[in-house]
């Protein structure tokens, strides 16, 4: 005759423990997100609406530091450059990126030593690939004059003092950068498409660019939208890259919104204004998650 051994039934004080032990793991965490991130959004929303000037203080003024802020030349001068800056470090790093991640693609050969190559600046801290594209890009000891010393007398290179064109220079530098991770993220689509679709193409007389135009890179559409919310949040968000690089001149010639903020509130001692400029900051990545994240949730809906 079989014999049952009944299992000793868990304790109610167990059973309570392991319904709040996931609880009092994540407890931490959750708070410091809302104290460190949630609850500074909020006193920097409150203080947008206040006087504050090196201190704050509660002198509710309504919306005139949005006033004063959208009169400001400088403000208008980083909005300008936030939209050349982050439309063409977007749009260069997105077709490099696919470039390099279908060249990659290929099965060339060295293409772990290829790969870390173009991995590598992304390893770098912003402070120092814009230290170092300062030093490259000056006219005075960089690739001006290295020119010059090699015969070509007539090159001229002078983007970083040029008040018109410096904020291309910080373009050039965030290209660098960025686009090795964005092949690493499209590469890695691109290693997870089934091969018998290629295949099947290839009998069918395609021809590659045709397959990656018309099949695969369609079918990646997740990472599209992936790359491009990483490279519009460190595009609105870019500080450092410009502090090291120019630190926002000549003039502020090179400010950014993050660069505004940074100097209006700890600077010039405007508090307010720049409490706005950075809740402005905050509207602009809302614009662009908000339908995203819409699109994606609706998508699985339908799913």
């Amino acid at each position: 005759m079989n014999s049952v051994v009944a299992l000793p039934r868990a304790t109610p004080v167990l059973d309570r423990l392991q319904r709040w032990l996931p609880k009092l793991v994540l407890a931490p965490s959750m708070v410091v997100i809302l104290v460190g991130f949630y609850a500074y959004i909020g006193w920097t929303l409150v203080l947008s609406f206040t006087s504050s000037s090196f201190v704050p203080n509660y002198t509710f003024v309504g919306l005139a530091q949005y006033w004063r802020l959208w009169d400001n030349d400088r403000w208008w001068v980083a909005s300008k450059n936030l939209v050349i800056f982050g439309g063409l470090f977007i749009g260069i790093s997105l077709v490099v990126g696919v470039l390099l991640a279908v060249l990659l693609d290929q099965r060339i050969r060295r293409e772990g030593f290829i790969r870390t190559v173009y991995l590598y600046p992304m390893a770098l801290s912003m402070i120092v690939t814009g230290t170092a594209w300062k030093w490259l890009l000056n006219p005075g000891m960089g690739l001006d004059k290295l020119l010059r010393d090699w015969g070509w007398t007539g090159f001229t290179f002078d983007w970083l003092i040029n008040q018109d064109r410096v904020i291309y220079c910080v373009v050039i530098a965030a290209v660098w950068q960025a686009s090795g991770f964005i092949m690493a993220m499209f590469l890695a689509g691109l290693r997870g498409v089934d091969g018998s679709i290629i295949r099947a193409a290839q009998v069918d007389g395609a021809s590659l660019p045709t397959i990656y135009l018309k099949i695969v890179l369609p079918s990646l559409r997740p990472v599209f939208f992936s790359a491009f919310m990483i490279l519009a949040h460190i595009a609105i968000k870019s500080f450092d890259l410009v502090m090291a690089m120019t630190a926002g001149g000549p003039g502020y010639a090179s400010d950014l919104p993050a660069v505004f903020m940074y100097s209006f509130t700890f600077s010039r001692g405007q508090m307010g204004m720049g409490s706005a400029s950075a809740m402005l900051m905050l509207g602009a990545i809302l614009a662009i998650l908000v339908p995203y994240l819409y699109s994606e949730l609706r998508g699985k809906r339908h799913d």
